[in-house]
């Protein structure tokens, strides 16, 4: 019994360690692809950048609702990606000595922060009143009528973002992709899609190994996605941030978190549309909009270190902008641990 439950864990480590080895690898070789193509220096890099740090959470959510059919494992993922993303700042301003991330940080981020917040609140609202008996009224037949509209305001923010900050994201990204000059376009070409096919395949795996560590601790899928499969798929995220932070690009790091919560969110309308089944909104826990809301307080959070741009430190070099956001996470962890014991 003991063997089985070791091999279980196992498992699971497994899928992280190579999910973060595999994504970090993928996302550096698409740096030096934006940079040798031309695409470093304009909309179309950060966008190339920020998607491919998501993969992870793209493919492991497809395979949870296609092949293991488990939506909660797939939500979970994604909500929990938006919440442990905002985490990885808290890191960030560990790791910077001497100053507060949100001082030395450009305003500018409020931008798509603010985004964020009406994209990650619609999700959450989404799911909420999913779990109400008016189903008729929130949803089609084959999905949610908040699929579209966040479809349309994440193509908003997209041309708003742009508008409002590309010269800024053109130098953040000119300063990551310098740091691959001696690496050929082919060797770089051949890394990326090999480091794609393991982050594709060990992501197509995960959620039946999720599913298998659910069962067996019996806990609920939607704590097990929300706070062990989010963790793993956002390594991507937390190694390219710190990568990006260690070249003293720390807008670019700021910005490869924001975006990707709002690419996250992103996903999970697409997911909404490759769900069979109907309105995935629907059929998940609304235990899942806990952790909607949280993210969209931290990202409020996030928001008002920005403009409020504190310089002091309180606990291990980290401000009370940092301590607010991990007493969130840890709030957010306790809820779904206590509702998944009740």
């Amino acid at each position: 019994m003991l063997t089985a439950h070791l091999f279980i864990w196992f498992k699971f480590l497994l899928c992280a360690v190579l999910i973060g080895i595999a994504g970090t690898k993928l996302t550096r070789y698409a740096d030096v692809i934006s940079d040798k193509t031309g695409l470093s220096g304009n909309w179309i890099g950060l966008i190339f950048l920020s998607t491919v740090t998501s993969l992870p959470e793209l493919m492991t959510s497809i395979s949870a609702l296609t092949l293991a059919v488990v939506p909660d494992i797939a939500v979970g993922g994604i909500m929990g990606s938006c919440v442990f993303n905002l985490v990885i700042l808290v890191i960030l301003d560990y790791l910077m000595r001497g100053q507060s991330i949100y001082h030395r940080a450009s305003i500018n981020h409020t931008l798509s922060a603010a985004f964020g917040i009406v994209l990650i609140a619609i999700a959450g609202l989404g799911i909420l009143v999913s779990s109400f008996n008016i189903s008729s009224f929130i949803s089609f037949s084959f999905m949610s009528v908040y699929t579209p509209v966040i479809v349309v305001l994440y193509l908003v923010a997209m041309r708003g973002i742009f508008i409002h900050e590309h010269s800024q994201f053109e130098q953040a990204v000119k300063q990551v992709a310098s740091r691959y000059p001696h690496i050929t376009i082919v060797r770089a070409t051949i890394g990326y899609l090999l480091s794609a096919l393991v982050v594709v395949v060990v992501g197509f795996y995960l959620p039946f190994v999720s599913t298998e560590l659910a069962d067996d601790m019996g806990w609920s899928q939607t704590f097990v996605g929300t706070l062990f499969v989010a963790v793993t798929t956002s390594l991507p995220e937390l190694a390219v941030t710190i990568a990006a932070l260690r070249i003293n690009a720390l807008d670019m790091a700021l910005a490869n978190v924001l975006g990707s919560n709002l690419f996250n969110i992103a996903i999970l309308a697409f997911n909404d549309l490759i769900y069979l089944r109907g309105s995935l909104f629907a059929d998940i826990s609304p235990y899942h909009a806990v952790s909607a809301f949280t993210a969209a307080a931290m990202t409020g959070l996030v928001i008002i270190g920005l403009v409020y741009r504190p310089r002091s430190q309180l606990f291990m070099n980290i401000g009370w902008v940092s301590l607010s956001l991990l007493a969130l996470y840890f709030a957010n962890a306790y809820i779904l641990y206590y509702q998944n014991n009740s």
